[in-house]
């Protein structure tokens, strides 16, 4: 089992900025194995989101809603991935959750969630 550890979620007002971190750790094998690692997020009754993908060839995809703003970067020797969130708004509210898995369409392992809230 990988263990996800997240940290970095707070409030800011609207125009701030956050940046979240999440660290995975398990057995050698079970680390190698990872070749995605994302950032998704849900707000009060919403689904869950993607909002960045970073591959082990180091492909980055960013949602629309969030394109010029946050950036994402990982280390697969570490197995750890950061989300850089900038120019925060409102409707960037909610849990952020990381994920890694064998690649961005089988994410397995899932960390805590952690917290961002964004006043107006």
């Amino acid at each position: 089992q990988l263990q996800l550890v997240e940290s970095g979620g707070g409030s800011v007002q609207a125009g701030g900025s956050l940046r979240l971190s999440c660290a995975g750790s398990g057995y050698p094998s079970m680390t190698a194995g990872i070749n995605g690692m994302a950032w998704y997020r849900q707000a009060p009754g919403k689904e869950r989101e993607l909002v960045a993908s970073i591959t082990r060839a180091m492909t980055t995809k960013i949602a629309d809603s969030v394109k010029g703003r946050f950036t994402i970067s990982g280390d697969y020797a570490k197995i750890t991935v950061d989300l850089q969130m900038n120019s925060l708004k409102p409707e960037d509210t909610g849990t952020y959750y990381c994920g890694m898995g064998i690649s961005i369409a089988n994410i397995e392992y899932w960390g805590q969630g952690t917290q961002v809230t964004v006043s107006s």
